[in-house]
């Protein structure tokens, strides 16, 4: 019996070629094998594996090319009437066809995006401003401070946008910079609360604390050490805010409380358009609908692969 447990381990041993060293210098066995990759590199790498929030980037970045340069290299003019050729369906003359003035709908779609996308960037980056300045000293200096500056948010939060836009079209009249004020006159709140709730983590960390304890100053501590760990939720937020403002701008002019004619915004295109949906002109309602659409689309998408590409639970 134990003879034959012994013959059993002899044939279930395992071969001794099996455990030779593999031929190594020093060298290569403390090469490294991956480069290594700072924060904003990873972050980069992971967006581009994100396909729908690249095809939003792509696209975002033509829409830019479009609105800077579609205008300019346009043989006709944004304001410019034509009667003879009023509500032509699109052609190879009209690309997007001609409204009830003969006006090129093209020409106009990027002038609107332009309105549209500078709205879009001034109102974030009003917000950006306001907001992590306000956000970054309640969270930082906390206690009294932060209860009282935070009231002041919730009384703001708590303000009907609609309302505060109608008084300060009646204040100032209608126009690109009221649209600019009204949205920015509460718009800055959600990115205080952002960046208030950062701080109040990041504040207790130890280089936080190293940095007080060689009594570096409150700005720099706010500017060096703070801010820039709080970038990942402050870019995401950014990219949030830009299609907001795009759709309140089209929806104030819209109602007509924004860009006054005869210059056009895809609001007031699409208000202009309206009414002719039953007499076919369909074209002159769709390119406005359909660029206001897709950009707030894309800056969505694209904000949801920031967030995902900017966690650092999710670094490998």
């Amino acid at each position: 019996m134990a003879q034959r447990k012994l013959q059993e381990n002899q044939e279930n041993r395992v071969p001794d070629e099996w455990f030779k060293p593999v031929d190594k210098n020093k060298g290569e066995a403390e090469a490294v094998v991956r480069p290594s990759l700072s924060y904003w590199q990873d972050a980069w790498r992971r967006l581009l594996k994100n396909k729908l929030a690249m095809a939003g980037l792509v696209f975002l970045v033509f829409l830019t090319i479009m609105a800077i340069f579609g205008p300019i290299f346009s043989p006709y003019s944004v304001t410019e009437t034509n009667l003879p050729n009023q509500n032509q369906p699109p052609s190879s003359t009209h690309l997007f066809g001609t409204d009830e003035l003969g006006r090129d709908v093209f020409t106009r779609t990027w002038y609107g995006a332009r309105i549209s996308l500078f709205v879009g960037l001034m109102a974030a980056l009003i917000d950006f401003i306001i907001g992590v300045v306000y956000g970054g000293i309640a969270g930082y200096k906390g206690g009294k401070t932060d209860n009282a500056m935070m009231r002041v948010v919730e009384v703001l939060y708590g303000l009907p946008y609609l309302l505060v836009v109608i008084l300060l079209m009646v204040v100032m009249g209608p126009g690109l910079l009221t649209i600019i004020i009204a949205l920015t006159v509460t718009g800055w709140v959600g990115m205080a609360r952002i960046v208030r709730g950062q701080v109040l983590q990041i504040k207790n960390y130890e280089f936080v604390l190293a940095s007080k304890t060689f009594g570096t100053k409150t700005s720099r501590i706010i500017r060096k050490n703070l801010l820039p760990n709080t970038m990942g939720p402050i870019i995401v937020q950014m990219t949030l805010t830009v299609p907001a403002a795009i759709f309140a701008e089209a929806f104030l002019s819209f109602l007509g409380l924004g860009v006054s004619a005869p210059y056009a915004s895809w609001g007031v295109m699409a208000n202009d358009g309206l009414p002719t949906i039953i007499s076919g002109h369909w074209w002159r309602l769709f390119f406005p609908a359909f660029f206001i659409s897709m950009t707030m689309f894309a800056f969505n998408v694209l904000g949801d692969g920031l967030q995902d590409a900017l966690d650092p639970k999710l670094r490998r």
